[in-house]
């Protein structure tokens, strides 16, 4: 059986937001929807919410008082 030859060619990606660039693929044309140039997480617009205030939205949720006001309730009995 003979060895086949690579049947990887050059090919452009091509993004929704417009950005091309080439790679080797056995397609001739690839379209994405999310290229490393208009991801959020590359170009620095991604947001970080942070735990504290997650906790403070789950307690105004629930009505529940938060630990610190419970313990100064205690240490003023």
């Amino acid at each position: 059986m003979p060895k086949k030859e690579s049947i990887y060619k050059t090919s452009t990606v091509t993004c929704t937001c417009g950005a091309t660039f080439e790679t080797k693929s056995i397609n001739d044309k690839i379209h994405v929807e999310v290229c490393s140039k208009c991801h959020p997480f590359y170009t620095g617009q991604a947001t970080m919410q942070s735990k504290t205030g997650r906790a403070e939205k789950f307690n105004q949720k629930y009505g529940l008082k938060s630990n610190v006001s419970a313990d100064s309730a205690k240490a003023a009995e």
